[in-house]
């Protein structure tokens, strides 16, 4: 049972396809995977939308066993009210994952011969930057603790817990059947000296029963605070190995990062071997696990960020002016009603305009001590973890264009077994037998086509 945990797991890698004609280039590049959340066996997502000290939190679930065990204890900057408590429906979190998930694009070499090639075919131009616990659940006093606020929402039962001390608190949890493990006093303790409330959530199992879901659903909360941050550390509790998190960060600024930690950006933009078409969710895991060992396993990971108004390639659809409301953007229009808005909430004039950033987040307590926090910029620089698959001309090569672009592709092919060599840490004598190319119609090892092209 994962008793602390508030998010959801990652990613699968999926195939689809789409094809756009970048400008001044002469080939079509084809979106081909991107490395979604389902990629990750141990892993947590969380959508923030936040315009000033107006946030509206979405947490994914990704609890595993049998409902009736569930319980979330989540610390909060303020008491939450029942108007500010909804469930989320969970495509909306897919839409996000999809949306910002890093891609794997691929383009075609056009024919070196045709009148119109007068550049190097080198990498892909980088896309511009442009209920029934309700009698047991009274606050004991000499415990220190205080039920300030208890409602139900969908197939939840909440409440909205103060307390003066961390033992006090888990004792209360105790007597009314939450199941604490060992650990949480001490990581309760920092809460409770900042003046955070806590946020306990339990299913009703006959409103669960009801709703006819399969699984539990992600909860989103809205509240008005100067602080921007997600207290990850009762995740911690039940951990044995690294967690990953994946924050989508939602504002009508621009991009946002973690002030208590380094944001460093993933490698991206690099020409890797078109095998890895085949094996893109095994890379992008490996080359992830290279960079968090490079930066000593204490950075925040930078995987997207971009207007959501469009994309380039896209890997989904931008999400709708309804899909952002149900994310929790309530600055759009004036007619949002539909999201959560805490009491003293005054919605922007309408406006489209959203910026997404999504970080990731893999830590360990002994890495990663502290809560993230956040702070949004006015920086709308584009960014995307991208990585290309340039495929060459198969056709004749007949003219002496051909012939040198043919000289060429040796080293090109060589780079590109360097380049994954070094982002993933796999054995580059490994990585040269996988390298199978067609060139002039004929199928040759990496290695044999070297060796030939070499000798012309």
């Amino acid at each position: 049972m994962k008793l602390f945990r508030v998010l959801m797991p990652l990613l699968l890698a999926v195939v689809a396809v789409l094809c756009f004609t970048p400008a001044a280039w002469a080939f079509c590049g084809f979106y081909v995977a991107k490395a979604d959340t389902k990629l990750y066996n141990k892993a947590s997502q969380v959508a923030i939308a936040r315009d000033g000290d107006r946030t509206v939190l979405t947490m994914a679930n990704d609890f595993q066993g049998e409902v009736k065990d569930f319980a979330m204890v989540i610390p909060v900057p303020t008491v939450l009210q029942k108007e500010q408590v909804r469930v989320a429906e969970p495509k909306i979190i897919e839409r996000l994952d999809a949306f910002s998930a890093p891609r794997l694009v691929e383009y075609f070499d056009s024919d070196p011969c045709e009148p119109a090639y007068d550049r190097v075919m080198q990498a892909a131009p980088a896309p511009r930057a442009a209920a029934n616990e309700a009698g047991r659940a009274r606050g004991d006093a000499s415990l220190g603790v205080t039920v300030e606020a208890r409602f139900n929402v969908g197939e939840y039962d909440i409440l909205i817990l103060s307390a003066k001390e961390s033992g006090g608190l888990e004792t209360w949890l105790k007597r009314n059947g939450y199941k604490i493990p060992r650990g949480a006093k001490q990581l309760l303790q920092p809460y409770i000296r900042s003046s955070m409330k806590f946020f306990v959530a339990k299913v009703n199992l006959d409103k669960f029963e009801q709703s006819g879901y399969q699984f539990l659903r992600p909860l989103q909360i809205s509240y008005q605070s100067p602080k921007f941050m997600l207290p990850i550390r009762l995740g911690m509790i039940n951990a044995t190995t690294e967690q990953d998190l994946i924050v989508y960060i939602l504002s009508p600024k621009g991009e946002a990062e973690i002030t208590n930690y380094r944001t460093v950006k993933i490698p991206s933009n690099t020409n890797i071997p078109l095998f890895v078409k085949d094996e893109f969710g095994e890379f992008y895991k490996s080359m992830f696990q290279t960079a968090y060992t490079k930066e000593d396993r204490k950075v925040c990971f930078l995987e997207y960020a971009w207007d959501m108004g469009n994309c380039d390639p896209c890997s989904a659809e931008p999400l709708t002016p309804e899909e952002l409301k149900q994310a929790g953007v309530f600055w759009l229009d004036d007619n949002s009603s539909d999201t959560p808005v805490s009491p003293g909430f005054r919605r922007r004039s309408p406006s489209s305009n959203v910026f997404i950033t999504r970080l990731h987040i893999r830590y360990t307590r002994d890495k990663f001590p502290e809560d993230p926090t956040f702070q949004q910029t006015s920086n709308r620089e584009s960014f995307q973890g991208r990585y290309i698959l340039q495929h060459p001309f198969t056709g004749e090569l007949q003219c002496q264009a051909g012939r040198e672009y043919k000289r060429s592709l040796p080293k090109r092919f060589e780079q590109e077994a360097q380049t994954l060599a070094k982002l993933t840490n796999w054995n580059i004598q490994d990585i040269r037998k996988k390298m199978k190319l067609s060139v002039g119609n004929l199928t040759y090892s990496w290695w044999e086509q070297f060796l030939s092209w070499i000798r012309l």
